[in-house]
């Protein structure tokens, strides 16, 4: 009994784990979505967006709406929209970070946009911005 014991709580720990590495990736594609979005926005208009709903496209009523994201994507570590918007020096959001207090698994052989990810205490540290003349990485393939 105690060695079923020991191996059923094995395998949890290896679930656990396998759901956190799915997680983080989700993270990083919907930061690296909103960080390519508020490019695009970026480049349109010059500014950066006041909020996160302003990148799911114009309210004026005009025939040529211009959407930069499709929908406002769940933080995957909290499975809410609640993320810590990180502001421009002139104002408006320049990304988006994760509220999560969680260490993140994945340390290392980060594109070369997110190496500041290497020295993340937390998911709250993945702070995914766009600058403009830095450059936007590609978006990873796989859907969330």
């Amino acid at each position: 009994m105690v060695l079923i014991g020991l191996l059923l709580a094995a395998a949890g720990e290896v679930v656990r784990t396998t759901a956190q590495r799915d997680r983080e990736a989700q993270l990083l594609w919907v930061g690296h979505t909103y960080r390519a979005a508020i490019s695009r926005y970026w480049s349109t208009r010059r500014t950066y967006p006041q909020s996160l709903h302003d990148l799911l496209g114009t309210e004026d009523g005009s025939p040529l709406q211009v959407r930069y994201i499709r929908q406002l994507y769940r933080d995957p570590m909290t499975n809410e929209v609640d993320w810590d918007l990180v502001p421009a020096p002139n104002g408006g959001i320049m990304g988006v970070a994760s509220h999560s207090t969680r260490k993140p698994i994945k340390t290392g052989n980060f594109e070369t946009a997110d190496k500041a990810f290497e020295d993340a205490t937390s998911y709250g540290d993945w702070q995914f911005t766009f600058v403009p003349g830095l450059g936007v990485p590609p978006r990873l393939n796989p859907t969330p």
